[in-house]
Formats: C-alpha cells, structure tokens, sequence
C-alpha cells in the first residue's frame, strides 16, 4: 500500500472516516451490551473496581441461602414451643381436675344381725321315740336376754306323720313358734332354712347389741338328728369407710398421655434435619459475612417432658391434694421455662431476620455501586451515534470532494 499516493486532503478525509468508524464501533457496543467498560481495556480500574464488588455482591447472596434455611429452623422450634405449650397448659387443666374431685370417697356397711348357722341339717326323726314323745332340745339366748330352753317335741311338728322324719322347714316353722313364745313377740321368723339346708337363727335385731347364742342341743326320748348347732355370734354395726376417689385415677391415664405427645412434638420439630429442641447438644451457626468474622450461634433447647422437669405418674399420683400440687409446681416451672425459650428463639430470630435485611440492603449497594462504575448512559449513546453517523455522512462527503480535486488534474492532461 506503500506505492499508492494520496493527497494530503484525501488522507486527512480518509483519517477522519477511520476515526468516525473507531466511535461507531465503539458507540453501538456500549448501546448494545449496555456497558461502557466491557473489559479491562475499557477502564481497568472501573472494570476491576466492579468486578470486585459484583464478586462480594454474589458471595453474600449465596450467604443469603443459609440464612433463610437459618430463619425457618429457628421458626420451627418456636412454633413447636408454642404448641407444646399447649399441651403443658392441657396437662395443668388434667391435675386441676383431679384436685377439684374430693380426695376421698366414703362406704357405708349396713348393720348386721347376729346369727348362728347350723351344720347341713339331715333329719330330726321322731318315729322311734315310742309313744312319739321324743323331743328336742336347746339353750338359746338373743341380744344377750334371758336365755330360753326350747324343746320342740314331734307333736308341735305340723303335718309330721308318725312314721316321717321332719323336714328342715317343718322344724324352723315349728322352732318360731316356740321362740316367739319364749320372747314374748308374735310373727317373727327368727328360724329359717338357707340355700345349703342348713337352719338359721337370726337376731331380730342389728347392731353391735344383737347377738344369738345357742347351747346345749339335745335329743331325748328316742328323737334324734342334727342341724342345730351350738355356737354365738354378734352382728355388727353400721360403718363408713374413706379411700381413694377413683375419679382421680383415671385421670392420670390422660396427664401421662399429654406428656408423651409432648416428647413426640418436640422430636418432630426438626427443619432440614436441625432441630432445636433436641437439647443444649445441638447448635446452630449462622454466618453473615463471607469471611466468616460475623455470625451467631443458636443453642438448643431441651422441651421434651424430662428436659422440662415433667415424668410420668405412678398410680397414685393424684391421690392427695398435696401431691397435685406438686405436680402443678412443675407444670409452672415448666410454662416458665418455655415462655423463657420461645423469649430466647424470637430474640435470635429478629436477630437474624435484621442481618437478612442488611445482606440485601448491602448486596443492592455494591450492585448499585459496580453498575455505575461499568453502565453505559443509553441516551447519551444514542447521541453519539446520531453525531457520529452525521460525521460519517460528511467526512464521505469531503472524501469525495477531495478526490473530484486530482480529477480535475487527469482532465488538464486529457
């Protein structure tokens, strides 16, 4: 190209339209990525500044991550102390219940009337007393009287044949009618056969003053059998007895069931296998910056019913009053320490939540800070290429008025 000549006006137009292209290429990039410095060769300390604030700027947004899953972890825990708060207030209601009941319940035991029973009775049997005058007899004494001999010979059996033996009912029909007569008393049953067959004689009375004392049966005069038996025996007196309100037993099932939903619930509050109220074991470390300086570490909690001082009851748990209250002793301890907990979990968490805000407030600067150092002012540009693609316009121009010059030089020799 070094053999080609140009005139100094056609080089000097020539220049201009290379310098003219340069600004348009340059122009339309800046236009077209939207920078004004696209690489080092731009502006390196523009281009390396931003670079360096683009690169903390993603650091702290991939920091953000851990923080948000941070956020929800800790929300899980109080959101399982808030529901295991529940059930410790549910539990207060079950021991309260119980103390309302009475702590005891009384049994009343009816008065009992003396009574003597007799062996199995077989048969008193007349038929070999001859003349049938056989008889028998005994000693009997009721609420501690004057003891009676009743003799009961074959002719005071009703409806005894003479070659029968008497029947226990015919015996104790004919007994009553003798110790009514002996007692001075009129339509008292106080012989009567039981469901064995054996005879009973019973007080007429109850109390601690009945009583019933037989003595000295005998048969005579050829009679014979057995059924009256000798022996005493005082009735007893009305009773009342205290124990324990089953009522409140019953209750215990449902208390210790309350705490065995609150080790399930509090085993269950895990967010992305992290769970704070696991015990002081676990922690969680949240970093806030990406050198790692700034953080926070969050302890565990342990809210299960023993980490809160509560254990199941034995069966005799609610029996007393003042084993009740101890137990709603512990229930108080333990509402404290949770209200203590969900206290420490919403501190950390606005604690975090704030340096959450921070990081994108501090992310939304250093973006802010490298795209003005790197952006391209559109309007601007557009300005610029309007301009520059006028003084294309002319610089071709005046390339081409330069040239029609050595033309006319070519006419002259022509």
């Amino acid at each position: 190209m070094s053999d080609i000549t140009l005139s100094a006006a056609v080089r000097s137009n020539l220049l201009s339209l290379q310098n003219t292209a340069s600004l348009l290429d340059t122009t339309q990039t800046r236009l077209a990525t939207g920078n004004k410095v696209n690489s080092a060769l731009d502006n390196p300390t523009s281009y390396f500044t931003a670079a360096g604030l683009n690169a903390r700027a993603s650091d702290l947004g991939n920091l953000l991550d851990s923080v948000s899953n941070a956020i929800q972890t800790i929300q899980a825990a109080n959101d399982g102390i808030t529901s295991i708060t529940k059930l410790v207030e549910s539990a207060q209601a079950t021991a309260n219940q119980a103390q309302q009941l009475s702590e005891t319940v009384s049994t009343t035991v009816a008065a009992t009337a003396g009574k003597v029973t007799g062996g199995a009775f077989t048969a008193v049997d007349f038929t070999n007393s001859g003349a049938n005058n056989g008889q028998v007899t005994f000693n009997l004494t009721l609420d501690g009287g004057t003891q009676h001999a009743i003799t009961v010979a074959y002719a005071d059996v009703s409806g005894a044949a003479n070659t029968a033996a008497v029947t226990a009912s015919e015996l104790a029909t004919a007994l009553n009618g003798k110790i009514n007569t002996a007692q001075g008393t009129s339509g008292v049953n106080y012989a009567s056969v039981d469901g064995s067959g054996q005879i009973v004689i019973t007080s007429n009375t109850t109390g601690a003053s009945s009583s019933v004392a037989i003595a000295g049966f005998s048969a005579t005069n050829g009679a014979t059998g057995s059924g009256i038996a000798n022996g005493s025996n005082t009735g007893a007196a009305a009773s009342t007895t205290s124990s324990v309100n089953p009522a409140r037993g019953a209750l215990i099932a449902q208390y210790n069931g309350l705490l065995d939903q609150i080790d399930q619930l509090s085993a269950d509050a895990g967010y992305n296998g992290n769970n704070l109220l696991a015990g002081a074991s676990t922690q969680l470390k949240v970093l806030f910056n990406e050198a790692g300086s700034s953080s926070l570490t969050i302890t565990g909690k342990d809210a299960s019913s023993s980490g809160l001082g509560l254990a199941a009851l034995a069966s005799t748990g609610f029996d007393t009053n003042a084993s009740i209250s101890t137990v709603l002793g512990k229930l108080k301890t333990a509402t404290d320490t949770l209200r203590s907990d969900a206290s420490s979990f919403g501190s950390n968490l606005s604690i975090v939540q704030t340096r959450q805000d921070f990081t994108k407030a501090i992310i939304n600067t250093l973006q802010t800070g490298a795209s003005n150092l790197t952006l391209a002012d559109s309007n601007e540009e557009a300005a610029n290429l309007l301009a520059l693609q006028t003084r294309q316009s002319l610089s071709t121009k005046a390339l081409s008025l330069a040239s029609q010059s050595d033309q006319n030089v070519l006419r002259l020799l022509q």
